[in-house]
């Protein structure tokens, strides 16, 4: 393990690989659980279409995940049975990928990974 992950001691949902349908909505590949770090961050940020923005969490990974797709912090089963969770927009508390940072380490072998909400 990683020094960059040996603290990702947080479980998120995260639905990713957002497409839009035929008829303008959005899909998303099926809730997978993460090991996370997640702050809960109000700072300012640009975000990936060069708007500045202010972010709800910064969340830290150990792979890469899509702009546009969504984390929430928590289990599978922390989210209520009766939502729809292919919609991750439904679930309360959960929030886009505004912004996705991959940044190397010193010899280049690993990544710090950062998501931005």
């Amino acid at each position: 393990m990683s020094f960059l992950t040996r603290n990702h001691n947080q479980t998120a949902v995260y639905w990713g690989t957002p497409a839009t349908d035929k008829f303008g909505s959005r899909t998303f590949a099926d809730p997978v659980e993460l090991s996370v770090r997640w702050e809960d961050r109000n700072d300012k940020f640009i975000d990936a279409g060069g708007r500045e923005d202010v972010s709800r969490a910064f969340v830290f990974l150990g792979q890469d995940i899509d702009l546009g797709g969504f984390l929430f912090l928590g289990s599978l089963s922390d989210i209520d049975s009766s939502t729809d969770e292919t919609k991750p927009e439904n679930v309360d508390n959960s929030f886009e990928v505004k912004a996705f940072v991959k940044t190397p380490n010193l010899k280049a072998t690993n990544f710090e990974r950062k998501a931005i909400l």
